[in-house]
Parts: structure tokens; C-alpha cells; sequence
């Protein structure tokens, strides 16, 4: 368990699981899985997304 909790929201789009690793089916000649490493697009691989600012009126 964090000590310090994440303050900011989570990845919509990957749920805070910002790293996947998918089996490609082949194997390397040691007898290995072949894999590949695959990251949100929208977080950028840290799980968290940052808050969109909100609008303000300004005037009349």
C-alpha cells in the first residue's frame, strides 16, 4: 500500500493501468515468451491525467 495516495485523477482511458505487456505468441531461442510492451497514448505511461481547466467568464 502507497504512503503517499495519488492526488491526481486517473486515466480515463486506461484506468490507471498505464502498461500492458501483450505475448505475441513467438518464443526467443532460450525458450522465452516473446513480448511487447505497450502504454496508454493518453497518460503517456503514468496512469494519472492532469485536471483541464475550467472556464471562466471574465467581463460582462
Amino acid at each position: 500500500m502507497p504512503q503517499h495516495p495519488h492526488t491526481a485523477p486517473v486515466c480515463r482511458d486506461c484506468d490507471g493501468f498505464a502498461t500492458a505487456t501483450i505475448t505475441t505468441g513467438n518464443r526467443h531461442t532460450d525458450g522465452s515468451r516473446a513480448t511487447l510492451r505497450v502504454t496508454c497514448v493518453t497518460c503517456q505511461g503514468t496512469g494519472h491525467t492532469t485536471i483541464a481547466a475550467a472556464r471562466v467568464r471574465v467581463g460582462k
